[in-house]
């Protein structure tokens, strides 16, 4: 598969719309081999992209909701092998971009490049790895991402400077991961004092990536306010929530609407 002469399906999504709903699961949540089937359940539902979480026993960036997802896919007996083997048909069932994210130690322990080999082997468009410094992915990952057409995805939040908002703009591919606010998935609700005018420093920053606020996204109305100063968002502890109440396909489509306001 020679993915350099292929747009990357993110690239395709942002330029074909904006609003994007990026919706996070965990692998392995709640049962084991649910995690083909949610990503279709949620492309069913209306979707636009995936971010498929590798569940890690110390994940820093993520709260309760998530943390308790990761334990519960671990204790099911995910690994990283385990899912690139549930995921090997995912590009028969799933068009839209998919992307992995999870922390750097174990993809160390996997290994970089069979990483990237696997990514590309079932079809994954990029990956977010908060704890992966910038230097060290432009020295030992970079190469090998990019030869497999992997976008690596940055994350910036409101303590980053300008000048390293725009260096991690030079350096990034797919989107910019625009964290709401200074703290893990899941800790605050709502619209906070000073996010919109922290949206709209970065939006008149016009950066040559496209920009998904995450963090505190949980329904239409912070969706909705996101979508104003970017090209879409990412919602995870919502809809994880969601899956602990049921995950069968009807209540993925009806969260999915209640986001879109589609009746």
């Amino acid at each position: 598969m020679n993915d350099q002469l292929v747009m990357n399906r993110i690239d395709q999504a942002f330029s074909k719309k904006k609003g994007v709903l990026n919706i996070y699961f965990t692998a392995g949540y709640p049962a084991l081999e649910d995690t083909l089937r949610i990503a279709k359940d949620l492309e069913d539902a209306g979707a636009d992209m995936l971010e498929i979480g590798m569940p890690f026993s110390d994940p820093v960036a993520d709260g309760p909701t998530i943390q308790e997802s990761s334990q519960q896919a671990l204790e099911n007996g995910m690994t990283i092998e385990r899912l690139f083997e549930q995921l090997k048909d995912l590009r028969k069932e799933v068009s839209i971009p998919v992307l992995l994210m999870g922390y750097v130690n174990p993809i160390i322990q996997f290994g970089v490049k069979q990483f990237c080999n696997k990514c590309e082997e079932v079809g994954v468009d990029g990956v977010i790895i908060p704890d992966l410094p910038m230097q060290e992915y432009l020295d030992s990952y970079q190469t090998h991402f990019k030869q497999k057409g992997i976008h690596n995805i940055f994350l910036i939040s409101p303590n980053t400077s300008e000048d390293r908002i725009k260096e991690i703009d030079r350096n990034s591919g797919g989107f910019i991961y625009v964290v709401s606010s200074s703290s893990i998935t899941g800790a605050k609700k709502g619209v906070q004092d000073g996010q919109v005018e922290y949206y709209k420093r970065i939006q008149s920053m016009d950066l040559d990536n496209p920009q998904l606020i995450g963090f505190g996204i949980s329904d239409k109305q912070t969706f909705e306010t996101a979508c104003n100063y970017s090209d879409g968002a990412i919602i995870g502890s919502a809809f994880i929530k969601k899956l602990m109440q049921g995950s069968d396909k009807d209540s993925i489509k009806e969260f999915v609407k209640s986001i879109k306001g589609i009746k």
